[in-house]
């Protein structure tokens, strides 16, 4: 791709074609940003909306050379680009973000946990197991049940387990040292019995500049989140702020540029004040963020643009009390465009993103938004948008 000569706006490239590059697209076209994307196949989400889409793999190196060569940036959709490729691009002299030192802890959970307890920050109770003993030892030291996750690849539930006893993970425990995600051994921590779920999002740029939004409570059914709440409800501005601090902490004692997701667990101390253990990281733009393009005054898509371009970051605001998001996933609805129609007739203020996607059963294929007064009443309505959409019965 030639850019005209007198064309000085910079292009950005995303190595991966999924939702969360394709919803990069309308801050980046507002910018005057071209993207370019290297995408599985031509008819992946980002592929669909972006004009200059690369076919290619993620991990195959030529093909990821052939996208950073047009680009005077690199980002990620996700963050399963091999470690080798990711060097291989640094020797080049590309421009990643985040780059493969911060990369890593977001790659690669057993060095998520150790590099986060080194520094201090409150996490589970972990180990990692190469046998059944070590298994039942982590068990009767912490109680049962444990969970357990495969150090890399999981997402949605998947690559992770609750475990009542050693001889439940046989399966796991029979290919550790082997190729894949067990190479290291399990990762297990302790079943933390927490209030519930919340996610702090912030965004940093190379400079070091940060910005937080609100927090947010994340609703998970079957390990996938179904719900994000914005702000967080029932949490006092100070344990807010603290949740949204630690995020902040972490992304700078990290080095991450881009943004940031810090999923948390909400517990209450010995006095029944909330306090936060720090449950999975993404350096992304991340699904409890997607409230953010109608529910802030910058989203996390135009965020994450800025902060790899190292351009000044945006406000975070709220533009409204509430923003409810609920996520769509795939249900017996393959046709969904005549409903969304139907949608927009009876909730006219309601947002409906879609990306995309074929649609197979539990798969995220869209969201809904919807921004007020009442959280309860924007609850009930993003709920029943979203049913709706699925073709299943209301809720």
């Amino acid at each position: 791709m030639e850019q005209p000569a007198d064309r000085d706006f910079p292009v950005v490239g995303i190595i991966g074609g999924g939702q969360l590059a394709r919803m990069c697209q309308p801050p980046a076209v507002a910018m005057s940003i071209t993207l370019s994307v290297l995408a599985a196949s031509e008819g992946d989400s980002a592929a669909l909306v972006i004009p200059d889409a690369l076919v290619g793999a993620h991990d195959d190196l030529d093909a990821v050379r052939r996208l950073a060569k047009r680009c005077d940036v690199v980002t990620f959709d996700h963050e399963h680009v091999p470690p080798d490729v990711l060097a291989a691009l640094a020797d080049d002299g590309i421009p990643l973000h985040p780059t493969p030192a911060a990369l890593r802890f977001a790659q690669d959970k057993v060095a998520m946990r150790r590099r986060l307890s080194d520094l201090g920050f409150p996490c589970p109770r972990w180990t990692v197991a190469r046998t059944a003993d070590e298994v039942a030892a982590f068990g009767a030291d912490v109680g049962w049940p444990i969970i357990a996750k495969t150090p890399r690849g999981g997402y949605d539930g998947k690559g992770v387990r609750r475990v009542d006893e050693a001889d439940e993970l046989g399966d796991w425990l029979a290919v550790v040292g082997e190729a894949g995600p067990l190479v290291d051994g399990v990762l297990l921590e302790e079943s933390v019995p927490f209030d519930r779920e919340v996610a702090a999002l912030v965004a940093r740029n190379p400079s070091g500049s940060t910005a937080a939004w609100p927090l947010v409570e994340t609703v998970q059914e079957d390990g996938i989140c179904t719900e994000v709440l914005a702000p967080a409800p029932g949490l006092e501005p100070a344990a807010a702020r603290a949740a949204s601090d630690l995020a902040v902490r972490i992304a700078d004692a990290l080095g991450v540029t881009g943004v940031l997701a810090v999923e948390l667990f909400e517990v209450a101390d010995a006095i029944g004040q909330p306090t936060f253990l720090v449950n999975e990281l993404a350096m992304r733009p991340h699904n409890s963020g997607h409230w953010t393009i109608d529910g802030a005054v910058t989203s996390q898509f135009e965020q994450h643009l800025r902060a790899v371009l190292d351009l000044p970051l945006g406000d975070t605001a709220p533009r409204s009390r509430w923003t409810v998001m609920a996520n769509v996933l795939g249900g017996s609805r393959e046709d969904l465009y005549p409903e969304v129609g139907r949608i927009l007739g009876q909730d006219p203020s309601l947002r409906v993103h879609l990306y995309g996607k074929q649609v197979r059963p539990g798969r995220k294929i869209g969201h809904v938004t919807v921004c007020g007064e009442d959280l309860r009443d924007l609850r009930l309505r993003a709920r029943r948008a979203a049913d709706q959409l699925r073709g299943a019965p209301g809720r």
